[in-house]
This record gives C-alpha cells, structure tokens and sequence, in this order.
C-alpha cells in the first residue's frame, strides 16, 4: 500500500523538509507511524517520525494501531510505502511442543484404565483387531525382576517411546520386535485403532493451567490413579472412550520428553511396571555433565510411589569411578527399611570398583528447586 501524504498538519511541507523534524526523511528510510485520528475535513492524520502529516483514509483499510513506512518520494507530496510487519517463523520444536503440552497427562490414568478393562469378561466381545492392540500395550508394562537387572532396566529405558524414532532409523532394524516391545509404538497402534472404532472426537482437557515440561518440573513420583466408581461396572464403552482420550494423552507425553530431549543432554523416561494389584511408575531422569577435556559425569535419578512402601525418590552422581547416592522416602518406616539394605549394597559397589563417597537416606521428598518448575501456562476463558 502506497501512503500519499496530502499536506502537513501543522507545519508547511518545504519548511519541514529543511527542518530537523526531517532529517531523517530520506529515500530509502523506514519510519515508524502511527494514526492519530480524523479530523473535521475528514483527512486521516498520521504521526510519522517526528512529523505529523494528513493523508486520504484508505478506502476499505484499517491502519493498525502502530507500523512502519519506507520513503520511496519526497517533494510537496512524498510517497511513503507501507511496511509489511515481518514475521519470524517459529522453530518447529518449539511449536510441536506448544501443542501438545496441554494435550499430556501421566501415564497413572492410563494404566488404571487398562487394569479395569482386564477385569471384564465382556471385552472378549471387542472387535478381534483391538484386542490385541491392548494386549501389546500391556506387554510393554515392566516387571520389577526385568528393571532391577542392570541389562533389564537398560532395555526398559530404550523401550520407553523415548527412542522409537531414532532405533526405526538404524540399519538391519527389527521392525517386528521394536513394534511389539517399544511402548509409544503400541500407543500409537492403539490410538489409531481407537480413531477408527470410536470416530468422536475427544473432549478438551477442561483444566485452564498447563503444566511445563516433565525436565522442568523435576522428578515426580506418581501415585496410581483411582477410577471414577460409575466406571466400576460392566460398561466397556464407556472404559474405552476413557481409553481413548488417554492414550492420546500419553502419546503426548512421550512426545514432550522427546522434544525436551533435542535441546539437552538430559532425558526424562517414564516406565510403566506391573506392581502388586496394580500398576506403577517408575521416573527416571539422565543428566550427562562435562566434556572430554573436563571428563564426563552423570547424574541418575528416580522416583516411584509404590502402595507398600510410599512415595522414594534418589539420586546418583557418578564422576569416573566415585559415586554418592542420596535417598529420601516420605514414611519413616521406608527409611529404615532402605537403611538395613546399605550394608549389601556397599558390598556389591565396591565389588563392581566403585569408591562410595556418600550414601545417605532421609526422611520427606526434596523440593524441587528448578525455576520452571510452576505452571507454564494459564488459560482464561
């Protein structure tokens, strides 16, 4: 759009244009503007720079409140051009991110969900394809003997969802065994299958408060979720239009951890695990420090809430062969039950040729003292 100034509001045009209120209009110059207003003869004032001027309004064309121009003319009647605002392009990530952090939830309601479905002799009567989509997604559900083996626990955390895009793309790739073994694959094949048998889109979250990233809230440990008791009877359905909303939900979480994962040397896993009458969570956070000439560190953490002993959450810092372990564990009871095992396992660190410098368990949770760790986003209706 070309902006014609008709005259000067308050000054002549040539005595401006020798002034210092226009210095600055020379070919080729962006000026900011802004509309002042109408005035009674019905011509738009502009103040451009430092210079206030009168125009035509634009037939059909709203100004925004503020914008630049660029001077393509000067004389009596200088030529402006009208700017367009340039627009940054936002990274990828950052809008992948922005669109699935209020779409997440943990995986607790999930496996709740599971749990109640297992439970039901009527899901024998489900479409033959879904069934063993649910049963692929409960295999991925860990055993305590599988992740307390060092070769056990690795294998959980590759087959967290955390890595499924990066293992698709190595060479000579199991693409039978990874689809059955890695826990976002079976998300997926069950989302999609739950699209198609239940074609209703899901509702909304109705929270207004959108919390950061699983890395900037720090570990977690979750409590199992407890099912509304009108889903306590034999109404499948309505368990699987649950279902539906919440593996899409955890899909979402896995995505945000991997997402968070591409601009750190930091990764955040959460594992499912078949617990006692029911199923858990194990949180597990890896954080690499250092460099070659430094040397490299780690720092291990976790966090779980198990029925029979409560909510435990440690952390492990290992630079070179040195280690400290700190624990903490919300019932006292828990904390001597931990404390009787540190005989046994400063023998099998030292057996392995580790030098314990600390190893230490208290009572209470510690607070999180990152400063994310707050709700990143808050909605108004």
């Amino acid at each position: 759009m070309i902006i014609q100034p008709t005259s000067l509001a308050a000054l002549a045009w040539a005595g401006a244009a020798s002034g210092s209120a226009a210095e600055s209009w020379r070919i080729g110059t962006v000026l900011s503007a802004r509309p002042l207003g109408i005035n009674p003869d019905g011509m738009m004032v502009l103040q451009i720079g430092a210079v206030t001027v009168e125009m035509e309004a634009p037939a059909g064309q709203q100004l925004p409140a503020q914008f630049q121009v660029r001077v393509l003319t000067l004389g009596a009647q200088p030529q402006l051009e009208f700017v367009m605002p340039q627009t940054v392009a936002e990274p990828a990530t950052q809008l992948a991110m922005r669109e699935r952090l209020p779409q997440q939830n943990g995986y607790a309601p999930l496996l709740a969900t599971l749990d109640a479905l297992a439970q039901r002799p009527a899901l024998r009567q489900l479409p033959a394809y879904l069934r063993p989509a649910l049963a692929l997604l409960e295999h991925g559900v860990r055993t305590p003997a599988e992740i307390t083996r060092g070769e056990g626990l690795e294998e959980a955390i590759k087959r967290s969802g955390l890595f499924l895009e990066s293992q698709l793309a190595q060479p000579n790739l199991d693409m039978a065994g990874l689809s059955q073994e890695d826990w976002k694959a079976a998300l997926l094949r069950l989302a999609s299958l739950l699209d198609d048998y239940l074609p209703a889109r899901r509702a909304p979250s109705s929270s207004s408060e959108t919390p950061p990233p699983l890395q900037q809230r720090g570990l977690q440990a979750q409590p199992r979720a407890l099912l509304p008791t009108s889903l306590l009877d034999d109404d499948v359905d309505a368990l699987l239009a649950r279902l539906h909303g919440e593996v899409h939900a955890a899909l979402a979480r896995v995505e945000v951890a991997q997402l968070e994962a591409t601009t750190t040397s930091a990764w955040m896993i959460e594992i499912p695990l078949q617990g006692e009458e029911g199923r858990d969570i194990l949180q597990v956070q890896m954080q690499r420090h250092g460099d070659a000439q430094s040397g490299s560190a780690w720092t291990f953490g976790f966090a779980i809430d198990l029925p029979s002993l409560g909510a435990i959450q440690g952390e492990l810092q290992l630079r070179d062969l040195r280690l400290s372990v700190r624990l903490w564990a919300e019932r006292i009871e828990t904390v001597h039950r931990l404390e009787q095992q540190f005989g046994a396992l400063r023998q099998a660190l030292s057996a392995a040729g580790l030098i314990l410098d600390q190893l230490s368990c208290q009572q209470g949770l510690p607070q999180s003292n990152h400063p994310h760790s707050a709700i990143l986003l808050r909605t108004t209706a």
